[in-house]
Parts: structure tokens; C-alpha cells; sequence
């Protein structure tokens, strides 16, 4: 079983930094892509950022420039997330997909909070 587990959201103020750790129960490379997405109040959840399995990556416009998705060797993906605006302020989850045998099996995170706030 796949568990996606999110941490470091929190307060920060306004042009601030946070760094988003999701942890996975296994390897992150027995994955075809895994990324970032945010889900604000009342509004739809959104891809933030992707990293593919050959490392290819790929930003929503409204962060690019400003958050960066970067892996470790193992079992951890990292959302950089620098000139924090309020219009950040969302739950945001890690996901993970898998192909097999052509079914494309998705996986979440439960979510890690960030708000930005003066």
C-alpha cells in the first residue's frame, strides 16, 4: 500500500519561504511522475508542480519563477516555495502516479497547510 506523507507547511508572511517534504512508503522512482497540488477554500484542487520519473518538470504559471520541485535518491519530493503571496494560501498535497499494465493508479498525501499572512 502507498502512503504519501506531507510535512514543513505552516505561517508565513508575505515575500517569505517555505519548503514542503512529502515522504513516500517506497521508492519515489517506482513512480511515473509524482508532484504538488493545492486546494484553497471553496475552489478546485490545482496542479502546482510535476516531476516525472526522467526528471522533467513542469510549474502552473501562477508559481513559476518563484516555487521549484526538486527529489532526493530514495524516497522524498520537495516543493521549494520562495516570494510567498497570500494567493498561495492553500492545503497542499503530494501525489504520485503509477502505470500498470496501462491503468493509471494515483495516489495522495492527506495534506500539509500553508498560509501566508502578515
Amino acid at each position: 500500500q502507498v502512503q504519501l506523507v506531507e510535512s514543513g507547511g505552516g505561517l508565513v508572511q508575505p515575500g517569505g519561504s517555505l519548503r514542503l517534504s512529502c515522504a513516500a512508503s517506497g521508492s519515489i522512482f517506482s513512480f511515473n511522475a509524482m508532484g504538488w497540488y493545492r486546494q484553497a477554500p471553496g475552489k478546485q484542487r490545482d496542479l502546482v508542480a510535476t516531476i516525472t520519473y526522467g526528471g522533467s518538470t513542469n510549474y502552473a504559471d501562477s508559481v513559476k519563477g518563484r516555487f521549484t520541485i526538486s527529489r532526493d535518491n530514495a524516497k522524498s519530493v520537495f516543493l521549494q516555495m520562495n516570494s510567498l503571496e497570500p494567493e498561495d494560501t492553500a492545503v497542499y498535497y503530494c501525489n504520485a502516479v503509477r502505470v500498470v499494465s496501462g491503468t493509471r493508479l494515483v495516489y495522495w498525501g492527506q495534506g500539509t497547510q500553508v498560509t501566508v499572512s502578515s
